[in-house]
């Protein structure tokens, strides 16, 4: 996603911008390595719950903890690229090699891809399974989201495949986000991504929950139920937080991608400036993720807490 080269000073109006690259050095080591930890324990913990839920409980996993497993596995590998790029935006250059440079560009955008599916994927079973419960037990969807699951990275891979076929690197040790053959075969391959790594996929979340709304706000009218009243107005809330922030994090990069092809932001003072915030916006992903989708249910949180108390009974026990 990032169409910007990697690991290069920009040059703005013929004068390198030393005092904020000098700056831009100081703070991508920090927040990365910032984001790089809270995202390793965030999904760490998320995966440790969910797969000691799937131990503890008689009855088959819940859907949407087999998704959320995928995400975790799709975040965490997203995380496991971040180091390379911090290294080539301190040194200046990429030192890993083209073969790596390819890779990681092309596990970059798969895992990126795969996690922004999952999130629809997500949206689209939590919808089933509020207005048709009964629907979701015969079908036996938990055992079909393992093969949805797989399926996702798919696309997702197919996606990624032009990173590792024309990524590459310049004698002047200027790593190429992306060297096509032509503009035009690269604005191609940003719509393509834009439609399909987030538009589509942000349509079916937002059409999923206005659909989980509407059917609660039926419900609601006709049951005249109190609490289904307490219930939808969280699902509101909680549905037009993981809209907002889903917009938030990914669009920035999709706004520095256009530009950089019609060549409008690339040559401004702020570019810099710009393309390292929708730089950290998109690999917050990995640390805002475990919170939205975990740590804001009440039973996680629950299980969080029995986590720590059965961690501290074992270290209490040992010493």
């Amino acid at each position: 996603r990032d169409a910007a080269p990697t690991g290069a000073s920009k040059e703005v109006n013929g004068t390198f911008q030393l005092p904020l690259i000098s700056l831009i050095k100081t703070l991508v080591p920090f927040l990365d390595g910032l984001i790089l930890l809270t995202g390793l324990i965030g999904q760490t913990l998320v995966m440790i719950i969910l797969t000691g839920r799937r131990k503890k409980e008689s009855q088959p996993p819940h859907g949407t903890d087999t998704l959320l497993l995928a995400l975790c596995a799709a975040d965490l590998l997203m995380l496991l690229c971040q180091p390379f790029h911090t290294s080539a935006i301190i040194v200046g250059f990429w030192p890993f090699g083209s073969f790596l440079c390819k890779a990681i560009s092309f596990l970059g955008v798969a895992c990126s891809t795969a996690s922004v599916f999952t999130l629809a994927a997500l949206a689209a079973t939590r919808y089933l399974v509020v207005v048709h419960p009964t629907w979701t037990y015969r079908a036996r969807m938990n055992r079909r989201l393992k093969v949805t699951v797989a399926l996702l990275w798919i696309p997702a891979s197919a996606l990624a495949v032009p990173q590792f076929a024309f990524r590459t690197i310049t004698f002047s040790n200027t790593v190429y986000c992306f060297a096509f053959l032509s503009d035009f075969s690269r604005l191609v391959y940003s719509i393509a991504l834009f439609v399909i790594g987030f538009a589509l996929p942000l349509s079916i979340i937002i059409v999923m929950y206005s659909k989980i709304y509407c059917f609660l706000q039926h419900t609601r009218q006709v049951g005249n139920a109190p609490q289904l009243e307490r219930y939808q107005r969280q699902v509101t809330h909680t549905s037009a937080l993981l809209v907002l922030v889903f917009t938030l994090l990914w669009l920035p990069s999709y706004i520095l991608m256009f530009s950089i092809i019609r060549g409008s932001l690339a040559s401004s003072p702020g570019f810099n400036t710009f393309a390292l915030l929708a730089r950290l916006l998109s690999s917050s992903v990995a640390v805002v993720n475990p919170v939205l989708y975990g740590f804001m249910s009440q039973k996680f949180r629950r299980e969080l807490v029995e986590l720590g108390r059965e961690s501290w009974t074992r270290s209490a026990r040992r010493l």
